[in-house]
């Protein structure tokens, strides 16, 4: 049987991310990826969005990771060549109602360390022409990456580091040992690998990968909840130059515009609560886009929306629940050695994940 020092299970931003950072302090690192490439899962199905840190409670850990997240991030695009870019996003009321909300958003950023600029309608009329809005925040340090780009080159450094990736290689069943963990993998029956820690990064499959491992309290994982976001594109250049986001909804932030590094348009995500993988686009959906996406830019012409991608959120709270924190839990937090779970890593969590691995790499030290 082969025995190796840590295993990561997950090769998308945040697992490539905890295996540089482990790696990077010489840690011996084996990935395993269940799917036949890095990143095709959260990680490449989202918004691009380098998010500064805006809406989340005061103290939380997706406030810190994404505050200190951000901050590591463009330095490390810089560093690589990824290519990414400080476009600013405007967060829109859409009627007078709304202005209040936008306050209400400010205070928290404020309370997170990131200050965001009240603009009056003519002020933002001067920055994007064709928004229609009674106010809006400027948050000047929101941008966009590429994230293919971002994962292949976390995987690049960790690689550099001495960490090994095998792909096609689905973690199916774990047993605990007194100082070790078994992992059986793919179809095996009985174990092939021995490591000393697991850090279980697999997104959308974490609390499975938590439920599959023997003698595991079951009380320690939470429930899992499948939030689907659509995308819809548009074949011609949008004339905006920020990135453009409603007032937060239950669930997402809201049907947004954001750019790609070409400048091209793309809108989303809604939340469609589901109850497995799918990551299917039906053009009805396409009204419900017109709607939202008018309310800040009305002269959208009829037949400009297409069809793009769909992305499932990992949520560990349901419909009507108030959003989850990220759950990082460690033997203190459910008393099994060499075990480390992700539960919930959603957004904001690729612009967090270069804190949320010197985290982890700090529990493992």
């Amino acid at each position: 049987m082969d025995s190796i020092e840590c295993v990561v299970i997950g090769a998308g931003a945040v697992g490539l991310a905890v295996a540089r950072a482990l790696a990077g302090r010489r840690h011996e690192v084996l990935i395993l990826e269940a799917t036949d490439a890095v990143g095709t899962g959260v990680s490449a199905r989202n918004s691009e969005v380098i998010h500064a840190g805006i809406y989340y409670p005061a103290g939380s850990l997706k406030a810190r990771f994404c505050v200190a997240g951000r901050e590591q991030l463009y330095p490390f695009c810089q560093r690589t060549g990824v290519e990414h870019r400080c476009c600013g996003k405007l967060i829109v009321a859409t009627v007078p109602e709304q202005v209040e909300d936008l306050l209400t958003i400010q205070a928290a950023a404020q309370s997170n360390g990131v200050a965001l600029e009240l603009l009056t309608e003519d002020e933002v009329h001067e920055l994007e022409p064709a928004l229609r809005c009674s106010a809006a925040l400027l948050s000047p340090l929101t941008g966009i990456i590429d994230s293919h780009g971002y994962v292949q080159a976390l995987l690049a450094d960790a690689e550099n580091d001495g960490a090994l990736l095998a792909l096609r290689s689905r973690v199916a069943r774990l047993w605990l040992e007194t100082s070790s963990v078994l992992i059986g993998i793919n179809d095996e029956e009985r174990p092939s690998l021995r490591t000393k820690f697991v850090i279980n990064c697999a997104s959308l499959h974490a609390t499975a990968v938590a439920a599959s491992i023997e003698g595991f309290p079951l009380r320690h994982i939470p429930k899992a909840y499948f939030a689907r976001g659509h995308y819809f594109s548009m074949s011609s250049r949008p004339p905006f130059r920020h990135l453009i986001y409603p007032i937060p909804e239950p669930g997402g932030l809201g049907i947004h515009l954001t750019l790609d590094l070409a400048g091209q348009a793309r809108f989303g995500p809604d939340v469609e609560w589901v109850d497995e993988i799918d990551y299917s686009v039906s053009m009805t959906r396409a009204g419900k886009f017109y709607g939202a996406i008018r309310r800040f830019w009305p002269e959208l012409p009829d037949g400009q929306l297409i069809p793009a991608y769909a992305g499932i959120r990992p949520k560990i709270s349901g419909p009507g629940e108030p959003a989850a924190d990220f759950r990082i839990d460690g033997p203190a937090q459910h008393g099994v050695a060499g075990i480390v779970h992700l539960f919930g890593i959603e957004s904001p969590g690729l612009t967090a994940s270069l804190a949320i691995a010197d985290y982890v790499a700090e529990m493992i030290a």
